[in-house]
């Protein structure tokens, strides 16, 4: 099996990944442009300093990746670190090994050091997002209510709106995942 540095070594960088993307990659192009990152200086010195690399296991339908993985994009830019994609579906060696609740949810963002080491990971989104799908999925009918799957639709297309247009939401990814590489680093 691979490792994680393997993995990246043969990774997409993030900047081309987003630029291949079709099914999100205006809204994340719109995320991109518009989050402005915090003045975080401690942070970009440390990311400069210790030169993380990350791999990010996305794929281009998910909407958690499409507002996270426009977030880390700039993190990395500011503070000179290399970001690769892999996608999930076509490494499921990879995914299995970093499952969320037994599940192979997205994205998941794994930190390596300049050894190729993996020292931390973080995804697939912010707590307080967490909170907001939970309370999301739990007002749906029944699974078995003959409204549940439009009703599923709505909330996952109504979910992916905020996700490209509430800055609130980008800072919560923004404090959760800088926190995240923090203790990673340190």
């Amino acid at each position: 099996m691979k490792t994680e540095e393997q993995y990246f070594a043969e990774g997409t960088p993030i900047k081309d990944y987003m630029d291949q993307m079709d099914t999100h990659q205006e809204a994340s192009m719109h995320v991109y442009n518009e989050f402005e990152l915090p003045e975080d200086g401690p942070f970009i010195s440390l990311l400069k300093e210790k030169k993380p690399h990350i791999l990010a296991i996305t794929e281009d339908w998910c909407g958690d990746a499409m507002m996270n993985n426009a977030i880390l994009r700039r993190i990395a830019e500011e503070g000179d670190i290399e970001v690769r994609t892999v996608l999930r579906d076509e490494n499921e060696e990879l995914i299995d090994q970093y499952l969320t609740n037994g599940g192979r949810a997205i994205p998941i963002y794994i930190f390596l050091n300049e050894h190729g080491d993996v020292i931390g990971k973080w995804g697939p989104r912010a707590p307080q997002i967490q909170e907001y799908m939970t309370k999301g999925k739990s007002e749906l009918p029944d699974a078995e209510d003959p409204a549940f799957e439009e009703k599923q639709e709505e909330l996952f297309a109504h979910i992916t709106r905020e996700y490209a247009t509430n800055e609130k939401f980008w800072s919560y990814v923004y404090e959760s995942l800088s926190r995240a590489l923090i203790l990673a680093l340190s």
